[in-house]
């Protein structure tokens, strides 16, 4: 009797429809936007009425459907579908299943790759009451859902969104439409437990903000001082993916001002910033004073002016105040003493070892661009055709510029007129690691089998005349036209992703 009255007085545990604005979902057609399908993919619109043809619930989901909202080009459309990723697969031949944590699906087309993914469901402690000393990190997300639990399972309001072409209609459960109209970031559901569950929403919140001029809701704003330091339990591989996606933004410096002031970049970069706060107390109400802001606002410039800028050249600016005292002081091996400064801001941002070597070397060879003597013109020669010689330089230009050093500037120039060398194309994927594939060998010509039916000793006899025609004729200096072989190994290229 007792067990039985307790629970009528128990707090219930919270459905899915606690978290949603709109449970049943609000339906926005095409007279109250402004998405138009000549402004969507023609492969994304296939791929979503092929799915509903197999009689699946699918729809435009995510940035796509937000940037177009907001009247700017997304950079690519995502789908969301009721789909298991191996019904996707027997519905579509073009496409490949990826993934550990949870597995979608990437439908390739000629020259781009549309990403796929299943309606996922609620975390099962988002049910439950909420506890300060729980662990909410999400490390296992393999559970397939419903649409409404899919929308509010997502980060922010603004990105949980679903266009449907059948109807030219907008699918709101979680009132993203009406946030993205106040131009505002707003977190689904408890912020605490959200950035917990995944501490990189804090560092999204800060981008999206700052790229689309959106004002982060005061909640979400407390919540994110309140959890800063859950993110040094994010994945490294993960953090440094989202670092190479801000520095592709050309708005670098902004960023990093919008991370100080809402006390991200102290945890982020960590001893970066304790070199700020050593100079200056109130580095962050005026971050793009300091001498990191200065480079990061060149660097953003040049990136306008259609300059080539990799991440290291982001890293090494970024981690420049480390080590500038370096080289200044004559104590020691300058290469050791790089190395062991920069040792632990490497293990703890989980830089890999070819990262961390191309770092010390851009850094090494700093002082190398001070010396312009035509005497040594061999040397600059060889100088200038080490592969990391493009990065190293574009560092010691930038950091001129930041400082207004005249003298660096000029030897900047002296330098610069005859480089030509571009940086690789694999050097834009900083801590990704790829996988070189082996060119294909050429097969060797096929082995001519003796004839040994009747007769064969007189073809024989004929084809070696022949040979001996044909070489004698070559020794003559007649011309012979070579065999063409077919190089197909760009053809076996597989897009990596």
């Amino acid at each position: 009797m007792f067990k039985f009255l307790t629970s009528l007085f128990r707090k219930k545990a919270d459905s899915v429809d606690s978290f949603l604005m709109y449970p049943e979902g609000k339906r926005y057609y095409r007279e109250t936007h402004s998405i138009r399908r000549a402004n969507i993919d023609e492969d994304a619109i296939k791929i979503i009425n092929r799915l509903n043809k197999f009689r699946y619930k699918a729809y435009l989901v995510g940035g796509g459907v937000r940037d177009l909202l907001m009247g700017k080009r997304p950079k690519d459309f995502d789908i969301v579908t009721s789909a298991t990723p191996n019904q996707i697969k027997r519905i579509f031949n073009n496409c490949r299943i990826i993934g550990k944590r949870f597995k979608i699906v990437h439908i390739i087309f000629k020259g781009k790759i549309i990403e796929v993914s299943t309606f996922r469901s609620l975390p099962e402690h988002r049910l439950e009451k909420h506890k300060a000393e729980n662990d909410y990190l999400i490390k296992r997300d393999n559970s397939f859902g419903t649409a409404k639990e899919d929308a509010a399972r997502r980060d922010f309001t603004i990105n949980s969104l679903f266009y449907d072409p059948k109807n030219d209609s907008i699918l709101d459960y979680v009132g993203g439409f009406e946030d993205i109209q106040k131009k505002t970031v707003r977190v689904i559901g408890d912020p605490d437990i959200s950035f917990k569950e995944d501490p990189v929403r804090m560092l999204r919140a800060v981008k999206f903000s700052v790229l689309l001029g959106l004002d982060i809701e005061k909640k979400t704003k407390l919540a994110i001082k309140k959890n800063r330091l859950e993110l040094e339990k994010s994945s490294t591989a993960r953090l440094l993916e989202e670092y190479n996606k801000m520095f592709r933004t050309w708005k670098t410096s902004i960023i990093f001002e919008g991370l100080a002031e809402n006390h991200l970049l102290d945890v982020l970069f960590k001893e970066p910033a304790d070199k700020l706060k050593k100079t200056d107390p109130e580095w962050r109400e005026h971050f793009m004073e300091t001498p990191l802001g200065k480079r990061l606002a060149v660097t953003d410039k040049l990136l306008s002016a259609r300059e080539e800028m990799t991440p290291a050249i982001f890293y090494s600016l970024i981690f420049y105040d480390i080590i500038k005292d370096l080289y200044e002081n004559d104590r020691g091996h300058l290469a050791h003493n790089i190395k062991e400064s920069l040792q632990v801001v490497f293990e703890r941002m989980g830089i890999p070892k070819r990262e961390q070597d191309n770092l010390v070397k851009i850094f090494i060879s700093q002082p190398r661009f001070q010396v312009t003597d035509d005497e040594k013109e061999r040397q600059n020669s060889f100088f200038k055709k080490k592969d990391y010689f493009y990065d190293a330089f574009m560092v010691y230009k930038i950091v001129a510029i930041s400082e207004g050093n005249e003298a660096a500037v000029q030897s900047a120039f002296f330098w610069e007129i005859s480089l030509r060398q571009r940086p690789k194309p694999d050097s834009h994927q900083f801590g990704q690691q790829n996988r070189k594939k082996e060119p294909n060998k050429k097969r060797p010509p096929r082995k001519k089998h003796r004839d040994r039916r009747v007769g064969s000793n007189h073809n024989n006899q004929n084809q070696n005349q022949t040979d001996s025609q044909s070489s004698n004729s070559g020794e003559r200096g007649e011309s012979q036209e070579p065999r063409q072989v077919r190089d197909t190994s760009s053809e076996n290229e597989e897009r990596e992703t």
